[in-house]
């Protein structure tokens, strides 16, 4: 917490935004917890647009702020699964909250 402390001060929003911060993290988040546990070429599947080094760097970052979890199993071919963990659960309000938002706003710029 230090460095982000020297960085931002201690504002919860900076916080949250650079914990959370990249195009896809949400999307990927909103994933996960949508299929609880989902395998990497169902992500990349469902983010058919999203490079397949940009999914794995976010990935990566998540897994560093302990988001998800990565579970590889030993096997040919390699298969890696990712679910969320108690902290990103944590944010599954969120993700409910601007799904609901996003919903209601499409609607809206259609009607116009």
């Amino acid at each position: 917490m230090k460095k982000f402390n020297d960085r931002y001060g201690e504002c919860p929003m900076y916080y949250t935004i650079s914990v959370l911060e990249g195009k896809w993290k949400w999307i990927i988040l909103w994933e996960i917890y949508r299929h609880e546990i989902v395998r990497y070429s169902k992500l990349k599947e469902k983010l058919q647009t999203i490079a397949h080094k940009t999914l794995s760097q976010q990935l990566k970052e998540l897994e560093a702020d302990k988001i998800i979890n990565r579970k590889q199993y030993n096997e040919v071919p390699p298969k890696v699964e990712y679910s969320l963990t108690e902290r990103g659960k944590s944010l599954i309000p969120v993700l409910e909250i601007m799904s609901k938002w996003g919903s209601e706003n499409m609607i809206k710029e259609v009607n116009e």
